[in-house]
């Protein structure tokens, strides 16, 4: 079950990582007309298809591009424009907006900065922030973790342990996170698990296959270093574990994706 006593956290991923093995990322929403164009417009904008401060295609043009009415087009044109991607001005047109104004928070608009080809900044950036905000609520889980607390944490390292494949992997590695947290009794920390549920997502989709075998038990080992800090009530600890987590699960993401 997820962190807060439903099927919910998981089953997201669990979802994305399967629509991903079979249709690629994020193909579940190509049966909604509106969100498949954002979908698409969305990821032309971030891989810099269409650069800031220029013109996307006026609307009969998306609508003729992707076969959908003017409808669809304006609803999708709100969706982007509330994610920060573009800016809309009447007799002038809409033009795509700086990144720095774009929503990095946004679920959509990580993942299609993880879906592109060599994200090397996206990565960069990504992986600083949680090294910024996941060390800190490890160490104050580690001050507030109660005996049924540490006893899930130990439960999900032995789930990446004993995973027989990378999906089942990815889940437990992603409530492992997200459950931390939750017990750091932060709810701005605990609203950032969409973050790192993305970041999970992403290494999933560049890992090699025969890659997985050799990396379980070691990631899970440094999994357990965590959890058992935390068990403890040592803070310190907690939050160095976490750190050499984070550190490592970076430096064989630009391995992966020949970004070192």
């Amino acid at each position: 079950m997820g962190i807060d006593g439903t099927q919910k956290g998981g089953d997201w991923l669990h979802r994305a990582i399967m629509n991903f093995v079979h249709s690629g990322p994020r193909g579940d929403k190509a049966s909604n007309h509106t969100m498949f164009v954002v979908e698409q417009l969305g990821r032309a904008i971030v891989s810099g298809e269409y650069p800031a401060h220029t013109m996307i295609p006026l609307d009969p043009d998306i609508c003729e591009m992707f076969g959908v009415s003017r409808t669809v087009v304006r609803e999708a044109k709100k969706t982007l424009i509330a994610k920060g991607l573009i800016q809309s001005k009447a007799k002038v047109g809409t033009h795509v907006r700086s990144s720095d104004d774009w929503s990095m928070f946004d679920e959509d608009v990580l993942l299609w900065h993880a879906a592109q080809k060599n994200p090397t900044q996206f990565y960069e950036e990504l992986f600083e922030i949680r090294l910024i905000f996941e060390p800190a609520a490890a160490a104050k889980a580690a001050t507030l973790a109660n005996s049924v607390d540490s006893a899930r944490l130990t439960e999900l390292c032995q789930d990446m342990a004993t995973a027989t494949d990378r999906a089942t992997f990815a889940i437990a590695d992603y409530e492992f996170h997200k459950h931390i947290l939750k017990l750091s009794g932060n709810r701005f920390l605990h609203s950032l698990g969409d973050m790192v549920q993305t970041a999970l997502y992403s290494m999933f989709m560049t890992e090699a296959n025969d890659a997985f075998p050799d990396s379980k038990s070691d990631v899970a080992l440094k999994h357990q270093k965590i959890a058992m800090a935390i068990a403890s009530g040592e803070a310190v600890k907690a939050r160095n574990a976490m750190t050499d987590v984070i550190s490592d699960s970076f430096a064989r993401t630009r391995l992966r994706t020949g970004s070192v």
